[in-house]
């Protein structure tokens, strides 16, 4: 699943557009990298994703194509 989709589905981004804008400004990192949001999300991938002065990490538990508001933050697990 695309990088961009995957903020969007579970819901740590509210829109894909704003997903989109934010990798291609390089407010998001993929194992270390920035990522573009064409970048392939796989099982066990480490998310660091840039608000301001806040950055939050994630480890990727789950993907799937489509996730409800109550399955959506078992797609992954906040690292720090």
């Amino acid at each position: 699943m695309r990088l961009d989709k995957f903020l969007k589905v579970s819901r740590l981004i509210k829109r894909r557009t704003v997903a989109n804008e934010a990798c291609d400004t390089s407010h998001v990192a993929v194992n270390g990298r920035p990522a573009k949001a064409s970048y392939d999300v796989k099982e066990g991938d480490l998310i660091e994703i840039t608000f301001g002065q806040r950055t939050t990490k994630i480890k990727v538990l789950d993907v799937r194509e489509h996730a409800g508001k109550a399955d959506a933050a078992g797609m992954y697990e906040v690292v720090s």
